[in-house]
């Protein structure tokens, strides 16, 4: 896969994964999985939804994870 996406959880990650964190693992995410670095103008919006949906299902997942029983990602 994508060797510039990080792992966002701790003890990996020494602090909490910021928003800014998510979007950019989403972004990589979703250039890797399309083969665009930067859309063209006709698929910008389907290409920023692919992105905020991945995002959206990372901060989920990073905020059910138990992580040594502590939860990954506090919400909030």
């Amino acid at each position: 896969m994508c060797r510039s996406i990080k792992t966002l959880r701790p003890p990996v990650l020494a602090a909490e994964a910021t928003d800014e964190d998510i979007h950019a693992a989403a972004l990589q995410y979703v250039r890797k999985i399309s083969g665009f670095r930067a859309p063209a103008a006709h698929n910008r919006e389907v290409f920023d939804r692919a992105v905020a949906a991945v995002a959206q299902a990372t901060a989920e997942l990073l905020g059910g994870l138990e992580v040594r029983g502590q939860s990954a990602r506090r919400e909030g």
